[in-house]
C-alpha cells in the first residue's frame, strides 16, 4: 500500500485561511503548539468536552461502566481518523482537533433528545436543532475558557476545525469524499450534510464518525440483550462471510481498505465490496437495534424529561431575573443553574445585583441581548438544555416532583 498519498494536499499549519481566527483568544510568546495543537486542547479543557461522559450515545444505561457514552465514541473516532491521517499523510493535528470536537453539539439523551429538543426549537424560536449547527454554537459562542489576563473569553477556534465541526454530519451515505472549494461564511449552513468539509481532513473525520459507531453499538446491543448470537450470525455473515465481526475487525478492515483505495484523484473512499459491507451494517443496526421497541420507553421517558424543563423555564419570560428568583424558591435547582448560566451570556446592566457581584470578567458575546426577544428566550432555554448530561436533566426533572 502506498502511503502519505495525500501530503500534498494536507492542510498546512500556515495557511491563513485555514488557520484564521475571529477574535484570537490569545498568542504567547514562544508557543510550541500549531494552531490546531493548541484548538485540540481548548476543546479538551471545555466544559463542554467534559459533558460527554455522562452523555448518551445510542444506549441509555448510566447504571452500566461498559456502555458506549458520547465521550468514547468521539475517542474512537479520533482513533480512526488519526489512523487514516497518518496514513495518508494528512495534517495529523488538525484531525484530531476535528475529531475531538465533532460532537460537541449533542443534546442530552442521544439523538431523539436531539429531536425533541428540535421540534421545540422550531416551534418557539422559529429553527430547526441540529447538533453539527450546535456545535458550533458552542466553541463560537457558547463555551469559555479563561485567556492569560483571567478574562473569560469564547474559544475562538480556528476555521479549518470550525468547519469540520458543523460539516461532519455522518448520517449522509456516499463513498467517495472530497472537500469543497470555498470557504463559505459557516453560519450560512442551514441543514447537516449540506455541504463537504472544506479539508481532507473534516472528509475523514466525516468518514470516521460512521466507521465507529456501527460496531461498537452492536456489541453494546449484543451485551444488552438487544441481539442474540443467532444475530450476530447474520451479521457475520454480511460482513465477514462467517468470521468474526466487532468494532476491532470492521475499524480494522474499512480503514485498511480506504486508506489503499483512497487518492487525491479519487477522493476518500473505499471499495465497492466494503461500501457494500458499511451500507450493509448499518441498515441491520438500524432494523435490529436503533429501531428496537425496546427504546419505545427511553424515548418517551426523555421526550416528557425535555418538554417539562423546557416548559417550566418558559413561564419565567417578561421579567427573566425577577421571575426566576420567585420560581427558584420553588425548584432552586433547576432555577438556581438557568439564572447563573444565563446571566454570562446577558447585557450586563439587565443582571440583578446578586449577579453581577463577584463574577469572574468576561468579554465573551452576549448573545441574549436584553433578553426582550420571545425566541431569543427560547432559544436560551434550548442551548441551557443542549448541554445537559443526562443525569443533570434526569436530577431537574426529579426536582419538579417533590412537593
Amino acid at each position: 500500500m502506498q502511503k502519505k498519498k495525500f501530503s500534498e494536499v494536507a492542510a498546512r499549519n500556515g495557511d491563513k485561511n485555514l488557520t484564521a481566527r475571529r477574535a484570537p483568544l490569545y498568542e504567547r510568546e514562544g508557543d510550541i503548539r500549531s494552531p490546531y495543537a493548541r484548538d485540540y486542547t481548548r476543546i479538551l479543557h471545555s466544559t463542554a468536552y467534559r459533558r460527554l461522559k455522562h452523555k448518551t450515545q445510542v444506549f441509555f444505561n448510566a447504571e452500566n461502566d461498559h456502555v458506549c457514552t458520547r465521550i468514547e465514541h468521539v475517542a474512537h473516532v479520533e482513533s480512526v481518523a488519526y489512523t487514516m491521517a497518518v496514513t495518508l499523510g494528512l495534517n495529523e493535528e488538525l484531525t484530531k482537533a476535528t475529531a475531538f470536537g465533532h460532537d460537541l453539539g449533542h443534546a442530552p439523551f442521544g439523538h431523539y433528545g436531539e429531536q425533541v429538543l428540535s421540534s421545540l426549537s422550531e416551534k418557539y424560536a422559529g429553527e430547526k436543532f441540529w447538533h453539527e449547527k450546535h456545535g458550533l454554537r458552542i466553541v463560537d459562542e457558547l463555551e469559555l475558557l479563561e485567556d492569560d489576563a483571567g478574562r473569560l473569553r469564547n474559544l475562538d477556534l480556528t476555521y479549518a476545525v470550525r468547519d469540520g465541526i458543523i460539516s461532519h454530519c455522518g448520517e449522509v451515505d456516499e463513498n467517495g469524499l472530497r472537500p469543497r472549494e470555498e470557504l463559505l461564511d459557516l453560519s450560512t449552513i442551514e441543514r447537516p450534510g449540506q455541504y463537504a468539509p472544506a479539508t481532507w481532513e473534516g472528509c475523514v473525520v466525516k468518514l470516521a464518525d460512521k466507521v465507529a459507531y456501527l460496531g461498537r453499538d452492536v456489541e453494546d446491543a449484543l451485551s444488552l440483550g438487544l441481539l442474540d448470537r443467532d444475530d450476530l450470525a447474520k451479521l457475520s455473515r454480511i460482513f465477514s462471510g462467517g468470521g468474526a465481526v466487532n468494532t476491532t475487525v470492521i475499524m480494522h478492515d474499512i480503514i485498511v481498505d480506504v486508506c489503499k483505495h483512497s487518492s487525491p484523484q479519487d477522493g476518500i473512499v473505499m471499495s465497492e465490496e466494503y461500501f457494500e459491507k458499511l451500507t450493509a451494517v448499518k441498515q441491520f443496526n438500524y432494523a435490529h437495534i436503533y429501531k428496537n421497541p425496546r427504546f419505545n420507553a427511553f424515548q418517551r421517558y426523555a421526550s416528557l424529561i425535555i418538554e417539562t424543563l423546557y416548559g417550566e423555564l418558559s413561564g419565567v419570560y417578561g421579567d427573566v431575573f425577577g421571575n426566576l428568583a420567585r420560581f427558584s424558591e420553588v425548584y432552586p435547582a433547576l432555577g438556581g443553574a438557568f439564572s447563573s448560566w444565563l446571566a454570562k451570556y446577558c447585557n450586563p446592566d439587565i443582571l440583578p445585583p446578586q449577579l453581577r457581584q463577584n463574577r469572574p470578567a468576561s468579554d465573551n458575546l452576549k448573545i441574549y441581548g436584553d433578553l426582550s426577544d420571545g425566541r431569543v428566550f427560547a432559544r436560551a432555554i434550548c442551548d441551557f438544555i443542549a448541554g445537559m448530561t443526562d443525569a443533570f436533566a434526569i436530577r431537574l426533572f426529579d426536582e419538579q416532583l417533590r412537593f
